[in-house]
Protein backbone atom coordinates (compact mmCIF):
# COMPACT_ATOMS: atom_id res chain seq x y z
CA UNK A 1 0.00 0.00 0.00
CA UNK A 2 2.78 2.62 1.05
CA UNK A 3 4.59 1.77 -2.15
CA UNK A 4 1.55 2.57 -4.21
CA UNK A 5 1.35 5.73 -2.64
CA UNK A 6 5.03 6.94 -3.56
CA UNK A 7 5.14 5.93 -6.84
CA UNK A 8 1.73 7.77 -7.83
CA UNK A 9 3.15 10.91 -6.26
CA UNK A 10 6.18 10.06 -8.17
CA UNK A 11 3.84 10.04 -11.30
CA UNK A 12 2.59 13.12 -10.78
CA UNK A 13 5.24 14.88 -9.76
CA UNK A 14 7.18 14.16 -13.02
CA UNK A 15 3.92 14.74 -14.71
CA UNK A 16 4.55 18.27 -13.50
CA UNK A 17 7.75 18.89 -14.33
CA UNK A 18 7.36 17.20 -17.91
CA UNK A 19 4.61 20.06 -17.92
CA UNK A 20 7.11 22.78 -17.16
CA UNK A 21 9.50 21.87 -20.05
CA UNK A 22 7.15 21.45 -23.00
CA UNK A 23 4.63 23.83 -22.32
CA UNK A 24 6.85 26.83 -22.48
CA UNK A 25 6.21 27.29 -26.06
CA UNK A 26 3.41 29.69 -26.87
CA UNK A 27 1.85 30.36 -30.42
CA UNK A 28 1.29 33.88 -30.75
CA UNK A 29 -0.77 35.56 -34.12
CA UNK A 30 1.08 37.68 -36.44
CA UNK A 31 -2.05 40.20 -35.82
CA UNK A 32 -4.62 40.84 -33.65
CA UNK A 33 -7.54 43.46 -33.09
CA UNK A 34 -6.85 45.33 -29.87
CA UNK A 35 -7.06 48.92 -28.08
CA UNK A 36 -4.90 51.80 -29.75
CA UNK A 37 -4.50 54.87 -28.08
CA UNK A 38 -3.94 57.14 -30.17
CA UNK A 39 -6.82 55.76 -32.58
CA UNK A 40 -8.80 55.88 -29.12
CA UNK A 41 -10.85 52.44 -30.41
CA UNK A 42 -10.26 48.75 -31.16
CA UNK A 43 -8.03 48.02 -34.25
CA UNK A 44 -5.73 45.44 -36.15
CA UNK A 45 -2.35 45.63 -34.66
CA UNK A 46 0.65 43.57 -35.95
CA UNK A 47 2.97 41.68 -33.97
CA UNK A 48 6.76 41.52 -33.96
CA UNK A 49 9.32 40.18 -31.48
CA UNK A 50 11.38 43.48 -29.54
CA UNK A 51 14.69 43.06 -30.30
CA UNK A 52 17.12 45.85 -28.72
CA UNK A 53 19.40 48.19 -30.75
CA UNK A 54 23.08 48.68 -31.10
CA UNK A 55 24.64 50.02 -28.42
CA UNK A 56 26.29 53.38 -29.46
CA UNK A 57 29.75 54.35 -27.79
CA UNK A 58 29.01 57.61 -28.03
CA UNK A 59 26.31 57.58 -25.52
CA UNK A 60 26.79 59.42 -22.10
CA UNK A 61 26.84 55.96 -20.43
CA UNK A 62 28.95 54.13 -22.63
CA UNK A 63 31.46 57.01 -22.28
CA UNK A 64 31.11 57.39 -18.57
CA UNK A 65 32.03 53.75 -17.92
CA UNK A 66 35.16 53.77 -20.46
CA UNK A 67 36.85 56.41 -18.69
CA UNK A 68 35.63 54.27 -15.39
CA UNK A 69 37.72 51.79 -16.53
CA UNK A 70 40.50 53.88 -17.68
CA UNK A 71 41.50 55.00 -14.06
CA UNK A 72 42.21 53.62 -11.01
CA UNK A 73 42.94 50.07 -9.99
CA UNK A 74 40.03 48.90 -12.65
CA UNK A 75 38.15 47.63 -10.14
CA UNK A 76 34.44 46.88 -11.77
CA UNK A 77 31.52 49.72 -11.88
CA UNK A 78 28.80 46.48 -11.16
CA UNK A 79 28.84 43.52 -9.93
CA UNK A 80 29.78 40.38 -12.71
CA UNK A 81 26.88 38.09 -12.50
CA UNK A 82 28.79 34.53 -12.62
CA UNK A 83 25.93 32.29 -12.44
CA UNK A 84 22.29 33.18 -14.07
CA UNK A 85 19.40 31.99 -11.88
CA UNK A 86 16.87 32.03 -14.85
CA UNK A 87 16.67 29.99 -17.86
CA UNK A 88 14.36 32.24 -19.96
CA UNK A 89 13.97 35.63 -20.66
CA UNK A 90 11.12 37.72 -20.93
CA UNK A 91 10.04 37.99 -24.15
CA UNK A 92 8.40 41.83 -25.07
CA UNK A 93 5.93 42.06 -28.02
CA UNK A 94 6.07 44.83 -30.56
CA UNK A 95 2.41 46.05 -31.04
CA UNK A 96 1.91 48.37 -34.35
CA UNK A 97 -1.11 49.65 -35.21
CA UNK A 98 -2.14 49.02 -38.97
CA UNK A 99 -4.04 52.35 -39.22
CA UNK A 100 -2.08 54.68 -37.31
CA UNK A 101 1.45 53.22 -37.13
CA UNK A 102 1.57 54.16 -32.94
CA UNK A 103 4.09 51.25 -31.62
CA UNK A 104 3.56 50.14 -28.59
CA UNK A 105 5.19 47.34 -26.21
CA UNK A 106 4.01 44.76 -24.38
CA UNK A 107 6.01 43.31 -21.66
CA UNK A 108 5.73 39.26 -22.31
CA UNK A 109 5.86 36.24 -20.04
CA UNK A 110 8.51 34.18 -18.63
CA UNK A 111 8.94 31.58 -22.18
CA UNK A 112 11.60 29.18 -23.40
CA UNK A 113 10.17 29.54 -26.83
CA UNK A 114 7.92 32.28 -28.67
CA UNK A 115 6.13 31.35 -32.15
CA UNK A 116 4.72 34.05 -34.12
CA UNK A 117 2.23 32.81 -36.54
Amino acid sequence: MYQRIERKKYKNVCRFLYAKLVVNVVNVPKEVKTYCPRCKQHQAHSITLYKAGKRRPQAKGERHHSLREKRGYGGQKYPLQREFAKTTKKQTLKLKCKVCGYVRHKDGIRLRKLVIA
